[in-house]
C-alpha cells in the first residue's frame, strides 16, 4: 500500500461529478447482522464462520456467497436452504438497523453541494426496502440499483451494477466516485473506471484494499471540507 494512502486526504482524488455508494457496511451497519445469521447456522453443525471467509464473500451475489459458505464450512444443506434460513434470522432485524457512523452527514453534505447520488448494492430489492424504510436521509439517492433488478447485470466484482447506476445518473464513469467496503466492490468500481474510497471494517487488513484510491477506518477520517468545501475537488470542477 502506498505511504499515506489510507488517510482521508481527498486532495489526491480527481474532481468528480457524481457519487455512488454501496449499501451494506457503507451506509447501513448491516454486516454484523449478516455475520450473526451465518454464525448461528454454522454453529448448528459445530462450524465456525470467521472474518477471513466473510471478507471474500462481502459484496458478491447472495447465491454465490451461499455456495461458498456451504462448501467451505461443509454444511449439510443446499445453498438455497442456507439463504432461506439466514434470511429468516436477519430480516426481522433490518428495519432497526443503524446507519454507519458519519454516513448520514456525508450523504447530506454531498447532496447539499448538488452532487447527484446513487446506490449500487448486491442486496435484493425486497431486502433493500426493509433496510432503508426507516432512513429518510437515503431519499437523497436519485438512483438505486439492486442486485436482482432487471438489467443489473453481473454481480460484483464485475463492473455492471456501477455502470448501470452511472448510466441512470447520466454520468461518465471516470467522473464518478464510489464508496465501498468490500474487496469485490472495490474491484468492481475499478473495472468500471471509477475512483473508489474503501471504508474498511476494523477486522480487515487495510493492505488488502490497495486497489482503492483512499482507504478509511471511519468517515471521521474523511476531510469533508476538502471533498465539498471551498477549494475542494468538486468546487474546482464547478468553478466555485
Amino acid at each position: 500500500m502506498r505511504p499515506g494512502q489510507y488517510v482521508g486526504d481527498v486532495k489526491r482524488l480527481r474532481p468528480v461529478t457524481h457519487v455512488i455508494f454501496d449499501l451494506d457496511g457503507v451506509l447501513l451497519d448491516t454486516e454484523p447482522i449478516y455475520t450473526l445469521g451465518t454464525r448461528q447456522i454454522a454453529a448448528r453443525w459445530g462450524k465456525a464462520y470467521g472474518w477471513e471467509l466473510k471478507a471474500e464473500l462481502m459484496g458478491r451475489a447472495p447465491l454465490e456467497g451461499a455456495r461458498r459458505v456451504v462448501e467451505t464450512l461443509g454444511l449439510p444443506i443446499t445453498p438455497e436452504e442456507y439463504l432461506k434460513e439466514r434470511d429468516l434470522i436477519v430480516e426481522e432485524m433490518f428495519p432497526a438497523v443503524p446507519p454507519i457512523e458519519g454516513a448520514p452527514e456525508l450523504v447530506g453534505a454531498l447532496d447539499r453541494c448538488g452532487l447527484p447520488l446513487g446506490i449500487a448494492t448486491s442486496s435484493e430489492r425486497r431486502l433493500f426496502g426493509l433496510k432503508a424504510q426507516n432512513h429518510a436521509w437515503l431519499r437523497a439517492m436519485r438512483v438505486v440499483v439492486c442486485g436482482d433488478d432487471p438489467g443489473a447485470g453481473r454481480h460484483k466484482p464485475a463492473p455492471d451494477i456501477f455502470l448501470r447506476v452511472a448510466g441512470a445518473l447520466v454520468a461518465e464513469p471516470a467522473a464518478c466516485l464510489v464508496f465501498e467496503d468490500s474487496l469485490a466492490g472495490v474491484a468492481a468500481a475499478r473495472a468500471a473506471g471509477m475512483q473508489v474510497v474503501a471504508r474498511v471494517d476494523p477486522h480487515f487488513d487495510l493492505a488488502r484494499f490497495s486497489q482503492a484510491d483512499l482507504v478509511l477506518r471511519s468517515y471521521a477520517e474523511l476531510d469533508l471540507d476538502g471533498l465539498v468545501g471551498p477549494g475542494s475537488t468538486y468546487a474546482m470542477l464547478a468553478g466555485a
